[in-house]
């Protein structure tokens, strides 16, 4: 029971489903919910978050084993493509009793989130519009919480922008260590499309993107913080693509420039919590 315990919590994707959950968690306190609201904010994105993950376990179990993923559960037998299956399932309806908790320009928002991480999970996945659900997603995350606060904050364009362009940039970040095995399995996003090269040059200018909107949208001149951030993503990105270079020419999968992408999101988000707090102020 442990060991399929185990394999069911590796098939939701738990680090970006913690690190998201987290993220919401920490815009939530900064837009003002108290405890029990903030909680009931990280559930719900938790459980999308799971419903995502596992959803996309089990629609790519045949590809997966046809390229023999061996950090795939249910790739290697670990636990069956019907539980995780019927996880997502429930998990999605969690999302959308959570999610009804809300005011209804925050549920609509949260649902729509929702839905259009499922639509990359099948078919956006496989198409050249691949990249449209993380952008969706991702805008619609700050929004949502904004939307909920005690007393809701109409969510500014360059937020909505910053969050849309830093999903975007995540998802070419993000199928950069794939691209090879998912090209041989036909799945033919925007990222395989465009190749390496192609790809770490668009999500770094995304990424750019994403932070010139969180430091120069809010209104005043950029914060200390603000000009931090911006500094980090110059730094982070481009050493995060030249250690998955290196990683490729020793053989090795390309995860770095990934987790550079999340460091800076990090960053992105620290930054917003404290332009969100001084928006409700």
């Amino acid at each position: 029971m442990l060991a399929w315990t185990r394999a069911m919590i590796q098939a939701s994707h738990p680090a970006p489903a913690v690190a998201v959950t987290c993220v919401a968690a920490v815009l939530a306190v900064g837009v003002g919910h108290p405890a029990g609201p903030t909680v009931r904010v990280a559930a719900m994105v938790l459980a999308s978050q799971l419903a995502v993950g596992w959803a996309n376990d089990a629609i790519d179990a045949r590809r997966d084993r046809a390229v023999r993923r061996a950090d795939k559960p249910v790739a290697v037998g670990d636990v069956s493509r019907r539980a995780v299956a019927l996880a997502a399932g429930v998990a999605a309806l969690v999302t959308v009793a959570l999610a009804t908790t809300h005011p209804w320009p925050a549920t609509a928002v949260a649902l729509l989130g929702l839905g259009s991480a499922l639509l990359y999970d099948w078919p956006l996945k496989l198409t050249v519009a691949s990249a449209l659900p993380y952008l969706v997603s991702f805008a619609a995350l700050p929004t949502f919480v904004l939307l909920s606060a005690p007393a809701p904050i109409p969510p500014p364009v360059w937020l909505i922008v910053g969050g849309g362009l830093l999903g975007a940039g995540a998802h070419f970040a993000n199928a950069l260590p794939d691209l090879a095995e998912d090209t041989r399995v036909g799945v033919r996003g925007l990222p395989q499309r465009l190749g390496v090269a192609g790809s770490q040059g668009v999500a770094a200018a995304l990424l750019l993107a994403a932070t010139a909107s969180l430091v120069l949208g809010p209104a005043g001149a950029p914060t200390g913080p603000a000009l931090a951030a911006a500094a980090a993503a110059l730094f982070a990105l481009p050493a995060g693509w030249l250690a998955d270079r290196r990683a490729h020419r020793l053989g090795r999968r390309r995860v770095t420039a990934f987790r550079a992408v999340m460091a800076l999101a990090v960053v992105d988000v620290a930054l917003l919590v404290g332009e969100v707090a001084a928006l409700r102020g």
